[in-house]
């Protein structure tokens, strides 16, 4: 509290010293100026601000004469208007009175001298500081202004301990609404957070996702610059260049030059301007002077139509301008006001008596007042503006409305403090002129903004409104019918770093801007989700997707059912073997004791078939889903039927060798041979020891029924888990080694009697058992399909029936059709035609 009252003094001090300077023997000016029960302030830059002298510590004297802001005319004249309106109103204030001070701050030191003298105690020049603040009572209950957010920053801070309310027409920067830091502030345009957020759904709604974000020295620009970069890259939109334009920018200086040529450099269409009307002039006579031209230009509301802009030589080629406007509003009344206002005095410009006023603040030369045809336009912009102050005042007469009890019909005059009338100020809510006001809970109005775009197509500028924006949410509506891009065919321009990948492409960031990137296609696989382009997300397990795809699809369940066409044939043909099995064991039954059935084994022969038959049956394990007891018996079964084949084959074509070739030369080893029946000891060895490779594979690698996802991204296999064990591998090696062994003892028993010749038989069986499973790998390793399920049968088929074709059909041939060399005749013949061809050899 003491660090406040010795702020206090000092201000106290300031004031005293600014009035002992130049505010003696004056008379103050009835415009600025009017007595009431209440007073209100009003605080607008009349002249251009002083820079010569604004950085003085002593208050600026302002110059009627030079730079005078036909903008802020208007704000002064819907003040006034607003206040006489009210005063002769008989539902409004009844039997009260506003009065008003008004205050031209053209520079820093005259609003913070305008700030003091509306604090001053009533008669007085002088701040008095008292124990509590909040029974202090300045001359005004109230404050309309300033302008800018940096002078409303200063003006708040100055009247926030005494909670002075300050309504301004036109500070919208977000710092402003830390009620904190500023707790009497209130204002009628929405804040530039809001602004931010409607600029960045302008940018959203036509994809420019590269733009350059420039602003202007000072709060409203850098603080609007930096909002709008944070929600910006949130939005994930990339800001290429960025940049601030100083107070003492001028064109075609070195800090101008190279913005523009950093601006080139960025090539973005699309550049957000942040900026308030002066130096954006500067910025835009250096972007024409620069020839930087055919880009899109968003404009805050500060220079969205402003003249001051449009009136730059050459703009009208630099694309197209989009921008953000205060909603439009308008005051009755008030364009006939100020001609009436023009009308009423109608004399010239007059010489000042010493030392008059020529405003509150304001010493000057000369007093001069405006003609009809000098008084400055009321454009449209200038219209939106007033109303924002003439709805301040309103603001403020509903709260002392409220306060005086005005509502039974007479007002209760009595002291008002300004903290009881900053209570009242936020509950506000009445119809004007069809626009319904009230506040949001940071002081601000619950209106939106208006779209606008800059129109050349007629001889002069105007400008055409496309849409608006309202929160929250926040939502913006366009009508992109209205708006005349530059581009050829009226195309929307576009703005990005690189361009959109291609579907299934996923964005690999080649630079720190996550705008610029490379376009990889997923692998296959995986599959780009929309809400996240730079990485390629998994398919699931039971699903997939080719390289490049934007979603999976589910795989397809594949086993070999027993409906499908294929499995028909297949089925077919393994039926067909064991009839004939079957048939030929039966005519071998029949014929056990002709010559043909006793040289091809004669009771071995049905274990052959057997064998054969066994095999074939474990093939129809291979159809429909697999199931536990199909694994475990249909490769397994197939394994040892096969094997006790070849095992039989093999101690045949063994013997008939022994038997022409080696019986006289090793007569020991044959004799052996037969008196411990070598075949049966052989087939019985061999088949036991497949069996027990069969029973250990079973038991140790016990094949289970498996859904196979590896082997094709598009398919899920339901097979046995037998190919992928040892056991498999150890079973089907050794029938390798079975078949070896049989193909070495057929291919030495070559030259055999014709009639006893199995070997030639045995030969060409087992050459279509390896060319089977030769297929089988082959087949196997390069198909990619659902079939292969169906090449596991075949394989297996094949070989079958090459045993049984090769070593049984010839033997039936014989048995059925050639009777007459089914004789022990013709075989005794054959074996003396044998020996004599070896002893002559």
């Amino acid at each position: 509290m003491l660090l406040q009252t010795a702020h206090l003094v000092g201000l106290q001090l300031c004031i005293s010293c600014c009035w002992a300077y130049s505010c003696h023997n004056t008379e103050p000016s009835p415009d600025f100026s009017l007595p009431g029960d209440y007073l209100l302030a009003g605080l607008f830059p009349l002249h251009a601000e002083c820079v010569q002298v604004r950085h003085r510590p002593e208050v600026t004297l302002c110059d009627r004469l030079s730079n005078f802001n036909g903008h802020a005319y208007h704000h002064f004249q819907a003040m006034r208007f607003a206040i006489e309106e009210i005063n002769n109103s008989t539902a409004l204030l009844p039997n009260v009175t506003l009065g008003y001070e008004l205050y031209d701050v053209c520079s820093e030191s005259a609003n913070v001298y305008a700030t003091l003298r509306v604090l001053s105690v009533p008669g007085t020049n002088h701040i008095e500081i008292q124990g509590n603040l909040l029974d202090y009572v300045p001359k005004v209950v109230a404050v309309i202004g300033p302008e800018d957010s940096n002078s409303a920053a200063t003006t708040a801070a100055l009247l926030s301990p005494f909670l002075v309310p300050l309504i301004s027409y036109s500070a919208s920067s977000v710092t402003l609404s830390t009620k904190r830091q500023y707790p009497s502030f209130l204002r009628t345009i929405p804040s530039d957070k809001r602004q931010v957020e409607t600029m960045v759904l302008l940018l959203k709604r036509f994809g420019w996702v590269w733009i350059s974000l420039v602003g202007s020295e000072g709060d409203y620009g850098e603080l609007g610059v930096r909002e709008l970069e944070y929600q910006a890259t949130k939005e994930r939109i990339c800001i290429a260049f960025k940049d601030i334009v100083p107070f003492s920018a001028r064109v075609g200086d070195k800090k101008m030059q190279s913005m523009m040529r950093h601006l080139a450099q960025a090539r973005t269409t699309v550049v957000v301007v942040f900026s308030r009307h002066q130096p954006a002039k500067v910025f835009f006579e250096s972007v024409v002077l620069a020839d930087l031209t055919g880009k899109v230009w968003i404009a805050s509301e500060a220079w969205a139509i402003s003249q001051h802009i449009t009136g730059v030589p050459g703009i009208q080629d630099i694309g197209t301008v989009l921008g953000v406007a205060i909603q439009h509003g308008f005051v009755p009344g008030l364009k006939e006001y100020e001609e009436a206002y023009a009308w009423a005095d109608k004399r010239d410009p007059r010489p000042c008596i010493n030392g008059s006023w020529c405003s509150s603040n304001q010493i000057c030369r000369h007093c001069q007042t405006f003609r009809p045809h000098s008084m400055p336009r009321l454009e449209a912009i200038s219209m939106s503006s007033a109303y924002n102050t003439y709805r301040a005042v309103y603001i403020v007469a509903h709260g002392l409305h409220q306060l005086l009890g005005c509502t039974s019909g007479a007002c209760s005059r009595g002291q008002v403090h300004p903290w009881q009338l900053l209570e009242q100020i936020p509950k506000v809510n009445f119809l004007l002129h069809e626009d319904t006001v009230t506040f949001n809970d940071n002081g601000g109005p619950f209106s939106g903004y208006t779209i606008i775009a800059w129109d050349w197509s007629g001889p002069n500028w105007t400008f055409t409104v496309i849409g608006s924006s309202t929160w929250s949410p926040g939502w913006l509506d366009i009508n992109e019918t209205k708006i005349q891009w530059h581009g050829k065919d009226n195309q929307v321009p576009k703005s990005v770093c690189s361009s959109d990948c291609l579907e299934g492409h996923q964005q690999v960031v080649v630079d720190f801007q996550h705008c610029c990137f490379e376009c990889v296609p997923c692998e296959a696989g995986t599959f780009l989700n929309k809400s996240d382009l730079y990485s390629c997300q998994p398919c699931g397990k039971e699903e997939w997707a080719p390289e490049g795809s934007q979603i999976c699809f589910p795989r397809t369940v594949v086993c070999l059912t027993w409906h499908e066409h294929i499995s028909w044939v297949l089925l077919a043909a393994n039926s067909l073997l064991l009839l004939l099995l079957v048939g030929t064991a039966g005519l071998f039954a029949w014929h056990l004791d002709t010559p043909v059935v006793r040289s091809a084994g004669g009771q071995l022969c049905f274990l052959m078939l057997g064998s054969l038959a066994v095999g074939s049956c474990s093939l129809y394990g291979f159809f429909g889903e697999p199931t536990l007891l199909a694994c475990l018996l249909r490769q397994a079964l197939f394994a040892l039927g096969f094997a006790i084949f070849l095992s039989c084959l093999t101690v045949r074509s063994f013997q008939l060798v022994i038997i022409f070739k080696f019986s006289t030369k090793l007569p020991m080893f044959y004799r052996a041979w037969v008196q411990n029946h070598g075949a049966g000891l052989f087939v019985l060895i061999s088949s036991m020891t497949q069996l027990l490779i069969c029973l250990t594979w079973l038991a140790v690698w016990t094949p289970l029924p498996t859904r196979e996802y590896q082997r094709f991204p598009q398919l899920v296999m339901l097979e046995c888990t037998e190919f992928h064990s040892l056991g498999f591998v150890l079973a089907f090696a050794y029938n390798g080694l079975l078949s070896v062994s049989a193909f070495a003892c057929s291919y030495l028993g070559k030259d055999l009697p014709e009639n006893y010749n199995e070997a030639k038989c045995v030969t060409f069986s087992l050459l279509l058992n390896f060319v089977s499973w030769i297929s089988f790998f082959t087949v196997a390793r390069v198909f990619q399909g659902k079939y292969l399920l169906a090449v596991n049968v075949l394989a297996p088929l094949s070989s079958l029936s090459s045993g049984f074709s090769g070593y049984f059909l010839p033997k039936c041939y014989v048995i059925l059709c050639r009777p007459d060399l089914n004789s022990t005749e013709h075989f005794q013949a054959s074996i003396q035609d044998y020996t004599r061809r070896c002893h002559s050899t």
